[in-house]
């Protein structure tokens, strides 16, 4: 081995070139700093310092396979170096290895205790590996090393924050800030924590700050542009995802998240292109959040890799056990989990179910993820259930614990992929039986979930080979409804809404993301088809009603005949759907609750469906309450059907006639039998499960026996 000392005359000329490429890379020219490294290197092969800071050099460029080779050599050659130990750590730790990270940073920290380089990754990968009291416990330790060390309040923020234990993540955060002003990533992290209690301008101001220090800050521009996102000023979204995008081309989602908020604008400008990458993308595997991708492509296969690789970043490292626990009750314990207690169309949907439920047979809970306005739906959902319980402050972990203490039986949870949503929970295996159902229209793509529920239209037998969970199949449909929607019956004409009183009236009251150029170049065929008529839409933003004003006349229609609405107050939105004669459906992603809003008002629908849940929603509703023949085949069929019918007065109040006569006796707006089918669903994986048997697919017929019906 050679003497890297002052005794070999080679090391004054290996110790000066590597010197010189060190001051190369500090001065921006990698080239040359390449070339100089990789000479010493080559010369020097077992220059333990050339080795380490040329790997440095290659981490620094992105290449993280060739600075995990260099620097596993120079620990080899120096395995007693705290410094190569705790760089080797880092790297390991980019490259996806967490564990063997772990055992890095460990390895340091055994030779040197107090070497807070080490202390501090190690407590970034604990973050990453989602073991945020292990970070706490090693934060506390470094703390008494250096208590004014303003890094690691940030990561204790960011544990905190995790945790949901969000005053203490703002008071690290603020203690970060008192030590270094300057700190762009306290900044961003306390933005976080005001985004997360819905404190907007507090949040922006915060990121702007961070901005102002950094304004390549690709991380800060992706927050604004989430909160921007949820605060639905769409336009301002888009600017800052393109922002985070040419800072950060590969940032984790914000592709998926750009094209998402361009939907919700109807800004199909580039929408080829965008989706391509973003398919590609999703082939490839790169992590998307699935919600997008609904209303882009109706690909079951596709879907079911997105989910998964999504499922796999985000809550792989939560992920735990079933541990085989079987309490035994009397009454089952059902949890339904959900940001969306309250005004919200998930809770409209389900609010009879809740209060059908036979508590002599179970017993239910409902578990609120988000603090909303008191409002008659809230207090008509509190009253619905055994108990009623906020977590909105509770860690995941925590919610977990709960409801091993509450002994859940079966946890619902009815959110997926979807704002506010926490799967971590369900990760930790909160329950024996997890169950994915209606708010989320497809495949979580999770170990962690063990069924579905659906019916045998939105998955086919031929199809449940792209959804990771065991699918519950119940009779007729597989969504709740509540038979006592109130429709305000005041008087309403087409004029208080700016509709023509003698036109046909096409309406699609759908969110504007879920519209497509495929989709609306049938809409504009039919406008032109059908002499008069008009199609009424809902109008959230100025910039939907020029875009698709814009791709109107691009499609030889005039602008004039789209007309906009704004939301209205819940039972003055089911009374507009009167003033319509024919709903159009959307593809890829179709109506869900809207489209149960408008058969319930007596407004036909008609629909083309897919090959996912998403785009088989209609059909499955349209099913249920008795029109089949609302259902196409093929782009071509619908807009068929739809220009007959509207051309047809007769065929139309025909099948206007044939819905309201079917309303009241339908299995769609039967919310009784839709429950005891649901609890004899709770009841066939519940008995399974205590026969220790896996989950697999149920089918659960129309007749429920008289041991399943309410007493």
């Amino acid at each position: 081995m050679r003497d890297f000392s002052g005794n070999d005359p080679r090391f004054f000329k290996a110790l000066n070139d590597l010197k010189q490429a060190m001051t190369l890379q500090q001065q921006g020219l990698f080239d040359d700093a390449e070339k100089l490294f990789a000479r010493v290197v080559k010369k020097n092969p077992e220059y333990f310092d050339a080795l380490h800071f040329y790997g440095l050099f290659k981490y620094q460029q992105g290449q993280f396979n060739e600075a995990l080779k260099l620097i596993t050599k120079a620990a080899k050659i120096n395995p007693r170096s705290v410094n190569a130990l705790s760089s080797l750590g880092v790297v390991l730790g980019n490259l996806g290895r967490a564990t063997e990270a772990l055992t890095s940073f460990d390895a340091a920290l055994k030779l040197a205790p107090d070497h807070l380089p080490a202390l501090v990754n190690r407590c970034n990968i604990l973050n990453e590996l989602g073991r945020y009291d292990e970070t706490l416990a090693i934060t506390d330790r470094t703390l008494k090393i250096d208590p004014k060390f303003h890094e690691i309040y940030i990561i204790r923020g960011a544990a905190f924050f995790q945790l949901h234990r969000n005053l203490e993540a703002l008071e690290s955060y603020d203690r970060a800030l008192e030590l270094r002003a300057n700190s762009e990533m306290a900044l961003v992290g306390r933005g976080n924590v005001f985004s997360r209690l819905r404190r907007h301008e507090d949040a922006l101001a915060a990121y702007e700050k961070a901005l102002a220090l950094k304004p390549d800050l690709a991380d800060a521009w992706l927050a604004r542009a989430d909160i921007f996102l949820d605060r639905h000023q769409f336009n301002e979204a888009v600017a800052a995802y393109e922002k985070a995008l040419a800072l950060k081309p590969k940032l984790a989602g914000a592709e998926g998240l750009h094209l998402h908020a361009k939907m919700h604008l109807c800004d199909w400008r580039n929408f080829d292109a965008d989706r391509g990458r973003l398919l590609s993308g999703v082939k490839n595997g790169t992590v998307t959040l699935p919600l997008v991708l609904l209303a882009v492509s109706s690909a079951p296969d596709l879907q079911v890799r997105c989910a998964t690789t999504y499922s796999n970043k985000r809550y792989l490292p939560f992920q735990k056990p079933n541990t085989g626990r079987r309490h035994s009750h009397e009454r089952p314990r059902i949890a339904y989990l959900s940001a969306d207690f309250g005004d919200h169309p998930t809770s409209y949907l389900t609010a009879g179910m809740y209060e059908k439920h036979d508590h002599v047979r179970f017993e239910t809970f409902a578990i609120s993820f988000r603090r909303r306005h008191e409002s008659e739906i809230l207090a008509r959902l509190k009253g619905s259930f055994d108990q009623f319980i906020d977590v909105t402050e509770r860690s995941d972990a925590d919610v977990a614990k709960l409801l091993h203490t509450l002994e859940i039986d079966i946890a619902v949870d009815l959110m997926g992929y979807t704002t506010d949503c926490r799967p971590a929970i369900l990760a930790q295996r909160a329950s024996p039986i997890q169950v994915n159902y209606l708010g989320y229209p497809g495949t979580m793509g999770a170990g962690f979930i063990d069924y579905i529920v659906a019916d045998n239209f939105v998955i086919p037998d031929t199809q449940r080979d792209f959804y990771t969970e065991k699918v519950i199949y119940l009779p007729d449909v597989f969504q709740a409804n509540d038979s006592k929607r109130m429709i305000d019956n005041s008087p309403v004409s087409r004029a208080d809404v700016d509709l023509p009183e003698k036109a046909f009236v096409f309406c699609c009251f759908n969110n504007s993301y879920k519209i497509t150029p495929d989709c609306f170049d049938v809409w504009m065929r039919l406008l032109g088809q059908v002499d008069g008529s008009v199609l009424w839409l809902l109008g959230r933003d100025s910039s939907v009603e020029k875009n698709l004003g814009r791709e109107a006349e691009n499609r030889g229609i005039s602008a004039g005949r789209l007309i906009f609405t704004n939301r209205k107050p819940y039972p003055n939105y089911l009374a507009q759907y009167r003033l319509a004669d024919l709903f159009l459906d959307t593809f890829a992603f179709n109506a869900g609750a809207t489209a149960s809003d408008a058969l319930w008002a007596g407004l036909p629908i008609i629909t083309f469906p897919g090959k996912s849940f998403a785009s088989r929603m209609a059909g499955s509703l349209l099913n249920a309450v008795g029109l089949p023949e609302m259902i196409t085949e093929s782009a071509q069929d619908y807009a068929a059907l739809a220009s007959s019918l509207a051309r047809n007065p007769d065929r139309m109040t025909a099948i206007r006639k044939k819905l309201a006569d079917n309303i009241p006796n339908c299995s769609l707006f039967n919310t009784e039998l839709f429950t005891r089918r649901m609890e004899a669903a709770y009841m066939a994986i519940y008995q399974r499960y205590q026969e220790k048997l896996p989950a697999d697919h149920i089918y659960i017929p129309k007749q429920v026996s008289d041991s399943q019906s309410a007493d």
